[in-house]
């Protein structure tokens, strides 16, 4: 059996990868196809260790495997064409994310032979949607390292920072941002603790995100942090290292709240111009519905200035949310007995064309 992750970016590998080493496990054949218009291939080669086919865009993508004819095709996002693919392999389909923008619906427009899903509240959500597909829940596959002890963490030590102390993580998304409300020297408010900053891979490589860039060598000056660069695309180490974790709009609230530990939401970003002023009503239609706004999760926070107290609270009563959270990993997470990979493969080896 031969199985292929159409990989348009680099972050979907952590969802892809725990899947490809079972697959190797059981003795199946398996690559990444990755997309030369959209990722450095340089950053790729040293970041992923796993056979890669490198296309150029989507169109060669197809043309490729109507010759590999692969016995099923893993994708992240919507794909066109699939009536051509679907004569000669099965596809399935990853959201490379369980965040709250209307697109993790979306991906589902281009029908797809299975559409692994996560939680129980949205596999019912999209059975709802799009009544004539096929789902089935299995949980999310990243987190596997983070459930069966694979996953290690950081070395603090080799980033000059102290094991003794709490961890906080700071894992901002790239749109929309909470980065350019944090001030320049905020570490600095945190001297007691070890600030991890671990920024979406758009902020290092597209170019509108300059601004982003600058803050981040701001912080990486102070002793007690240290930003992940653009080559340590996988979060889990971070999740497995913190204690407690600031984000906003972003997936990495629900993966961080499935191990039991406090989130805080930021609710202050700055917005590009087509979301301000009287286009404010674009932002709120597509990042203010489906829990965007994650209400019972952990604490919100409306500026920077409140944020201090809360994140102490939080690292000193780390229970506060433990049965929200608890309902907010069923509903969006699902199982987490570190086996939604197999449970996956299994589905694979038993569904081939």
């Amino acid at each position: 059996m031969k199985i292929i992750f159409d990989t348009q970016n680099i972050y979907y590998v952590p969802q892809y990868y725990p899947i490809y080493l079972e697959l190797l496990l059981r003795g199946f054949e398996a690559e990444f196809v990755c997309y030369e218009n959209k990722n450095s291939r340089a950053i790729f080669a040293k970041s992923l260790d796993a056979k890669q086919h490198w296309v150029s865009d989507e169109e060669e993508a197809q043309k490729y495997y109507s010759v590999e004819k692969p016995d099923w095709i893993f994708f992240g996002n919507k794909f066109e064409g699939l009536g051509l693919i679907h004569q000669f392999s099965n596809t399935a389909q990853l959201g490379h994310g369980i965040g709250p923008k209307p697109s993790y619906y979306r991906k589902s427009d281009t029908p797809m032979t299975i559409r692994f899903m996560e939680g129980l509240l949205r596999l019912n959500t999209i059975k709802k949607m799009y009544p004539d597909d096929k789902f089935i829940q299995v949980g999310y596959s990243k987190l596997d390292p983070l459930f069966d002890g694979s996953e290690r963490g950081l070395d603090l030590e080799q980033f000059g920072l102290d094991s003794r102390k709490k961890t906080l993580l700071y894992a901002p998304t790239f749109n929309p941002s909470s980065i350019e409300a944090f001030p320049d020297d905020w570490p600095d408010d945190f001297k007691d603790c070890n600030v991890l900053i671990k920024p979406h891979t758009f902020s290092y490589t597209r170019k509108k995100y300059k601004a982003h860039r600058e803050k981040f060598r701001k912080w990486d000056k102070f002793n007690n942090c240290y930003v992940a660069n653009e080559k340590e695309f996988s979060l889990l180490p971070f999740l497995k290292t913190s204690d407690v974790l600031i984000s906003e709009a972003s997936s990495t609230l629900f993966e961080f709240i499935a191990m039991d530990k406090p989130v805080v939401v930021a609710n202050f970003f700055k917005l590009k111009w087509s979301y301000r002023g009287i286009f404010k009503k674009r932002f709120k239609k597509r990042f203010m519905k489906d829990n965007v706004l994650y209400k019972d999760i952990g604490p919100h926070v409306s500026s920077y200035k409140e944020i201090k107290p809360i994140i102490l609270n939080e690292l000193k009563s780390p229970e506060s949310y433990r049965e929200r959270r608890r309902q907010y990993s069923i509903d969006h997470v699902g199982p987490t007995d570190g086996k939604v990979s197999k449970r996956i493969v299994d589905y694979l080896v038993s569904n081939r064309p």
